[in-house]
Parts: structure tokens; sequence; C-alpha cells
């Protein structure tokens, strides 16, 4: 029986023995095709490696980032019903920055997996909720209603947006396209919490493009059913021309 010592590490309970590894063999941004990413993988590729292994070396496992980071998501949303805007943006920095490298770190100690996979989809879902439905909260009220409508509707799209890719992935289909997703969500929430007079115009952004993106994931699940289905009928009409 292995000692208890190696059962944690395989399980991912221990920080990584041995050196790290080099920052130019640390694994970069996932590739993601938004409006930000491509931007974010080219100019912080060497910021992001750097960062990534001085969280490697100072013995963070994934899960801890992955908790963290909703801890941080949790404080934020207390903050916005609170009314202290800029504070709860400053703190959605972090809370990005933690999501951000959650999978890096996993990749990078050999540790990702379906499992962690899909613990970090439930919780950024969750975080979704606490974000906007607190900002929700807080701006009805205040009594703005537009906007409070506007944060209703971003949290319904975003949750749209996830659920089309978790649907299309249990069908085999790969949905990764879309202006709009977590990271650009994150980006604009922190500007129109910090840049006063944005936010109506931030949460507008965030539902028009939200729903753009739902129409191309929904399409492009669509087509790749209709080009699988043409390939299927392909195949059998040759067999009953026999």
């Amino acid at each position: 029986m292995a000692p208890r010592s190696d059962l944690s590490r395989r399980a991912g309970l221990d920080p990584p023995e041995g050196d790290a590894p080099r920052i130019r063999d640390a694994p970069g941004p996932r590739r993601t095709e938004s409006i930000l990413a491509p931007a974010f993988r080219n100019v912080f590729a060497w910021p992001y490696r750097m960062a990534l292994t001085g969280l490697y070396r100072a013995g963070f496992l994934p899960w801890h980032l992955t908790v963290l980071s909703l801890a941080a998501n949790i404080v934020s949303g207390w903050l916005m019903v609170a009314g202290h805007y800029f504070v709860a943006g400053l703190l959605l920095i972090v809370a990005g920055l933690l999501d951000i490298f959650d999978g890096g770190v996993a990749r990078l100690r050999g540790e990702a997996s379906r499992a962690g996979a899909f613990l970090d989809s439930v919780l950024d879902r969750v975080s979704d909720v606490i974000l906007f439905g607190a900002l929700f909260w807080s701006l009805a009220g205040q009594g703005h209603r537009v906007s409070a409508a506007l944060a209703l509707t971003t949290l319904i799209v975003s949750l749209l947006v996830s659920h089309i890719r978790a649907e299309g992935e249990a069908l085999g289909l790969s949905l990764t396209e879309g202006l709009m997703q977590r990271l650009e969500r994150y980006v604009l929430l922190m500007v129109g919490l910090m840049l006063p007079g944005s936010l109506v115009w931030v949460l507008l952004v965030l539902a028009a493009l939200g729903a753009v993106t739902v129409i191309q994931r929904a399409a492009s699940a669509w087509g790749q059913m209709d080009r699988a289905a043409g390939r299927h009928a392909g195949r059998i009409l040759p067999r009953q021309q026999e």
C-alpha cells in the first residue's frame, strides 16, 4: 500500500516536490475565440507564465485558487450590496486573476482532470449568480430600474452561454466561440464598477454582446449537428444502394 503522502500528492492535496519548471516551459493562457482573449494571450503570455511558475513554487494547488476566487467574488458581491462599487471592482481584479490561474496551475502540475474542470465550471456559474445577483439587488434597491434590468439580463444571458456550451459538449460538439465570454465579463464589470457613470453602459454592452454570443453558439451547434447528420446520411445511402 502506498504511503499516505503519495496518495495525497496523487489526489492533488499536497504541494509538488522537486524543482519548479522553467518559466518558458510553463503553459500559456488558453486559446478562446472571444474579443479580449487574443490580445491577452499575446501581450500577457510571459507575465502569465511568470506568475504561474511563482504560484507553483509557492505550493498553491488548483483548488486553493478556485476557492479563493469564489471567496473574493462573495465579498465583492457583499460590497456591491453595501454600495461600495469601487472597492468591489478592485476586489474583482483579484478574483479574476485567481480564476485565470487555477486551470493553469492544474495543467502545470499535471493534475488537469474532468472532475476539476467540472468543479471550476460550477463555481464559475455560482460566482456569476453572486456578482450579477448582488448588483441587481443593489441597483433595484436604489431605484435604478433600467440598470437593474440590464444586470438581471446579463446574468440570464451569461448562464445561457454556459448552458448552451454544456449541452453541446454533452452531444460531442465543440462550442468555444463567442464575443462575450468570462474574461470580457470580468474586465467590463470592473470598468463599470470603478468608473463613475459607466455602469449602465457597461451592462448594456454585456447584455447585448452576451445575446450575440448565445446566437453564435446556438448557430454553431446547429451547424455542427447538421453537418454530422449529413455525413451520417452519406454513409447510409451507399449501403442502401448496394
